[in-house]
């Protein structure tokens, strides 16, 4: 399931899934990458660095990293 943050100034943040693109039609976007989730020597790293954040990993699979970027943005308030 995709979360969705709305600002008090109605700004709107999500981490991107198909089935948000509809969100995109709406209005001006203002995309952003808040991390990158790479393969690393020993598996798959989430480096989200673009927000100021640290490197996660090393994963054994892409996915378990993606969840863990996912998992960080949404503790710390990015999304």
């Amino acid at each position: 399931m995709s979360k969705i943050l709305i600002s008090t100034e109605g700004a709107i943040s999500f981490v991107y899934a198909d089935d948000l693109r509809g969100i995109l039609k709406q209005g001006v976007a203002d995309i952003k990458r808040a991390s990158t989730v790479e393969p690393v020597i020993g598996g798959w790293a989430a480096d989200l660095a673009p927000v100021l954040g640290p490197v996660l990993g090393p994963f054994e699979t892409r996915q378990e990293a993606l969840n863990a970027e996912v998992q960080w943005l949404e503790n710390n308030r990015i999304i």
